[in-house]
């Protein structure tokens, strides 16, 4: 029973044990943006919560920016949520989340960062930043002289699901950043350095851009988790679909031993081969020509020919019947002298008196 009792009350601790390595949600599922630490807004609008665009739960972020919204009187126009995480050397996390970029959003060849992870100094670009630039999103780390690591499409009315695994530190040996994309893995760990010295790093999220961009964009962010393990991040694979095992019918036998569902080749019925009848011979006709009759079409004979409808065989046409008629006569004259000679009376034996 103590046995039972211990196992009972295991089985209670699971879930908060499986939930454990996850630090921080900003979700936006609390209905508002008290989950961050504070924002950098001209105005309570400019980052709305909303529940028409969502990925994940019942509301996510519209983050709005205007030609000369400028909160803190620095370069570029922003609006932008913070999150003190303090990322410091050593460390290491997994963080997920989601944006989607609206058909409307204006596309430009200048500067739009839509996530980074800023260094404590005020100035200069960050040490790891997801920046559009034309209709790309870009992944860069170690500030705006770095190379880009990674870039895709905009892809304007779609979800990004990003999943980043970093390990925070400013030796470019030690440091490394690794990301899925949409459920793929399309950036292996890479090395280098995603911290200036000793700065800590902190989250900002919404839309910072050039201030020479005119129009008016707006952006979606959702479902933010900030983890130490990866099971806590990424989605789960979905379950492939099983297909219907239906058993393919019996083709029926035509032959063959009890059981055997082998198909048996078709049974191509061939006529007899005999020797046909040979044709009587017509008699001449007053005219010296043998009657002409019926004729089959031309098609079945391969000499293009047509052929008596009698059956005779030869292919010969009408004309070619005076042929016959030598061999008529013949037989004619040779059957009249068998006659004669039958019915001429014996010779008397002569008798000698």
């Amino acid at each position: 029973m103590k046995r039972l009792l211990q196992l009972v009350a295991a089985a209670s601790m699971m879930p908060a044990i499986a939930s454990a390595s996850i630090l921080w949600k900003g979700d936006f599922e609390t209905g508002n943006t008290s989950q961050w630490t504070r924002q950098q807004s001209v105005a309570n609008s400019r980052l709305q919560i909303v529940t028409d665009v969502v990925r994940d739960g019942r509301y996510a972020l519209k983050a709005t920016v205007r030609q000369g919204d400028d909160p803190i009187g620095a370069s570029g126009n922003r609006n932008e949520l913070l999150y003190v995480t303090h990322e410091t050397q050593g460390k290491e996390y997994y963080y997920k989340w989601s944006t989607l970029f609206p058909s409307s959003y204006p596309v430009h060849d200048s500067w739009q960062v839509i996530t980074q992870w800023h260094q404590e100094s005020c100035c200069g670009s960050p040490p790891l930043e997801f920046f559009v630039r034309g209709d790309q999103i870009h992944l860069r780390v170690g500030g705006d002289t770095a190379p880009v690591l990674w870039q895709t499409s905009i892809d304007k009315g779609n979800w990004h699901d990003f999943v980043l695994h970093v390990k925070w530190s400013s030796d470019k040996k030690a440091g490394f950043v690794e990301l899925w994309h949409n459920g793929k893995h399309v950036l292996p760990k890479t090395y280098g350095a995603n911290q200036f010295g000793k700065e800590l790093n902190y989250l900002k999220m919404g839309l910072y851009r050039d201030d020479a961009i005119k129009p008016e964009a707006s952006i979606f962010h959702d479902g933010f988790i900030m983890a130490t393990s990866l099971e806590d991040v990424m989605p789960p694979a979905p379950k492939p679909v099983e297909e219907p095992t239906t058993p393919p019918a019996e083709t029926p036998t035509t032959g063959g031993s009890t059981g055997d569902t082998t198909p048996s080749p078709p049974v191509v019925e061939t006529p007899a081969t005999t020797t046909p009848d040979l044709p009587s011979i017509p008699l001449p006709t007053p005219s010296g020509q043998t009657p002409t009759g019926t004729t089959t079409p031309i098609s079945n004979n391969p000499n293009g020919l047509p052929e008596a409808s009698d059956g005779a065989s030869g292919g010969c046409s009408a004309s070619g019947a005076s042929g016959t008629l030598p061999f008529a006569a013949a037989a004619l004259l040779l059957g009249a002298v068998a006659l004669r000679r039958r019915r001429a009376p014996a010779p008397v034996p002569l008798v000698k008196r």
